[in-house]
């Protein structure tokens, strides 16, 4: 995908979150989320709308040294899921004035304005589904958005240490593991390393891997975020359990 394509994603996943939550009791728990209702999970995705929104307007080349930003959240609760479309179409209206190539800062590896469009659809579109299972409804995830959610996440990954510090411990000697698509080509090979830990970009096609986890794009990319269990019938698991396990362990984002 590119990053036209994820700006529109993020105004059609942020539609997709409203209305999910228009309708609904906004007490409602959110047990992917635990601690928070649907209310506090519409606060922080349009929270996070902002922040990143303006980011990409100050088109800032170091790390901010706040997080400070104006949230004109609404006085009554009930008024969220309006307020967040508004966040949504202020993004939009960013997005379309940046040029997604324009240097930027990002904690992530590509130090480009696009880093932030990418990052904050699948922030959105997590939270979206995080929305629906709160409310019992299965969620849906495009093939190809949920395959291009994988990538982001296990390239990202690797830099997340800073506010997901078990990632720290990724470290393994010289082990790896493949994350494949039942539903599509796309395949995933991360190896750990005494270091630290990478995606390995140029792997060389279906090479045997420590350990291998197999499923569709969007319960891969659920699964990776935790709002899926690895044990269900939805995924097949090769290989070495233990190292599996220690992934998991520490990959929570």
């Amino acid at each position: 995908m590119n990053p036209a394509q994820h700006g529109a994603a993020v105004a059609a996943e942020a539609a997709a979150f409203v209305a999910t939550v228009k309708a609904a009791d906004l007490s409602t728990p959110v047990p992917t989320c635990p601690g928070w209702t649907l209310a506090d999970l519409t606060r922080h995705v349009g929270s996070v709308h902002r922040w990143f929104t303006e980011l990409l307007r100050q088109r800032v080349q170091q790390p901010p040294t706040s997080r400070d930003v104006d949230l004109r959240l609404p006085e009554d609760p009930e008024g969220l899921p309006d307020w967040l479309t508004v966040s949504a179409a202020e993004a939009t209206a960013v997005f379309a004035a940046t040029d997604p190539d324009a240097p930027m800062w990002a904690w992530g590896v590509d130090q480009h304005a696009r880093f932030w469009v990418r990052r904050m659809l699948f922030e959105t579109l997590v939270h979206r589904a995080d929305a629906e299972l709160a409310l019992g409804i299965p969620p849906h995830i495009d093939r190809a958005l949920a395959a291009d959610g994988v990538d982001e996440f296990l390239t990202n990954l690797p830099f997340a240490s800073p506010f997901a510090p078990l990632t720290a411990q990724l470290r393994a000697p010289d082990r790896s593991i493949r994350f494949s698509c039942t539903d599509g080509d796309e395949t995933w090979l991360v190896g750990l390393r005494p270091d630290g830990f990478a995606l390995v970009a140029d792997h060389p096609g279906p090479s045997a891997a420590d350990a291998t986890v197999r499923g569709t794009a969007e319960d891969l990319l659920l699964l990776l975020y935790g709002r899926r269990d690895r044990q269900s019938d939805a995924f097949r698991l090769l290989g070495d359990q233990d190292l599996l396990t220690h992934w998991f362990t520490h990959s929570a984002f």
